[in-house]
């Protein structure tokens, strides 16, 4: 009997197994469960039985552009909204395409939106145009992401140890003062697969193949360039909540010029942080946390952030409730 045959898992815990399983997919969101189950000493059935469970709690891997290697922009917007319209405009955001992340704050009446543009005509035509022009918005900040230290705002943890920062496929491109390579020129095929892999990230290539008009071998050669060229990443999606995280919170932090990126990095190596940018704006380092309850914020925040000496002032915004998660 393989490890983990016998296990009796409650509808609200995950055991050794489940979790080696997750961290299995964080490394590689597209690993095929053969290999999965020889790395975790466990058979290929049990472990497709695990994975199948985990996806019925809301588990999945998601395919994502890298924006920065695209020549896109990252932008997280501040939506204020007039009483009991914010869930309304979330709701409208969330079936943007250009949408990844939505998030509902502040009494109700504040919403966060991880924005991609392709082009400032994109931009513009929701910042200037469409979002000014909705009866229900009072105010938006737009702030741009200058430069991410993680990946992107889901982790999981257990024990207090993270699996790392989602997007197993890419880690967040390093950028120093050397001038960022040319964007990557997509043809039509990688836009068709960047599309289905949105939806799931671990389809087959058959189901690639017909999604695209292309061989399979041909959908496997695209897939390979995308992610040698760091354009492609696959990012694991799993409500922190089944492990016992209750508690996700904006954090703003106003830094000494000069010690942004320093400062980033190191936020970006506690397990607490799930997310973590320097961008424009009166705040100058913007994180997401994940923590199990008021308790373990406070402590993170008297702690943690209170010993990083460059930090001047910190906001903290709890998020009651996600609208959108990743692409969908």
């Amino acid at each position: 009997m393989d490890a983990g045959e016998d296990t009796v898992v409650g509808s609200g815990t995950l055991d050794a197994l489940e979790l080696g399983l997750l961290q299995a997919l964080q490394l590689d969101g597209r690993a095929a469960l053969s290999r999965i189950a020889r790395r975790l000493g466990a058979s290929e059935r049990t472990v497709g039985r695990r994975y199948s469970r985990l996806c019925t709690l809301g588990l999945r891997v998601v395919g994502q552009p890298v924006p920065a290697r695209l020549g896109m922009t990252r932008w997280l917007l501040r939506v204020r909204c007039a009483p009991d319209a914010a869930d309304s405009v979330a709701r409208a955001l969330a079936r943007r395409a250009d949408t990844s992340w939505i998030s509902l704050a502040s009494g109700g009446t504040e919403l966060y939106c991880a924005l991609t543009s392709a082009t400032p005509y994109e931009r513009d035509a929701l910042l200037l145009e469409q979002l000014p022009r909705t009866p229900q918005v009072t105010g938006v900040d737009a702030h741009c992401l200058l430069r991410l230290f993680t990946g992107v705002t889901s982790t999981w943890y257990a024990n207090g140890v993270p699996f790392g920062p989602a997007g197993g496929g890419a880690p967040a491109p390093a950028q120093g003062s050397a001038a960022p390579p040319e964007p990557l020129a997509l043809d039509p095929t990688d836009r068709a697969l960047l599309t289905e892999l949105a939806k799931d990230g671990r389809a087959g290539l058959p189901e690639l193949a017909a999604a695209t008009g292309r061989s399979p071998s041909s959908v496997q050669r695209h897939l390979e360039r995308l992610r040698a060229q760091g354009a492609l990443g696959f990012s694991v999606d799993f409500a922190p909540r089944h492990l016992g995280y209750h508690l996700m919170t904006h954090l703003w932090l106003r830094v000494v010029p000069g010690e942004v990126s320093a400062t980033g990095h190191a936020l970006a190596a506690h397990p607490e942080i799930a997310f973590a940018a320097a961008t424009t704006g009166p705040h100058n380092l913007v994180a997401t946390g994940v923590f199990r309850d008021a308790h373990d914020l406070h402590h993170y925040l008297d702690r943690r952030v209170g010993a990083l000496p460059a930090v001047q002032a910190v906001e903290t915004a709890p998020i009651l409730r996600e609208v959108k998660r990743l692409a969908v």
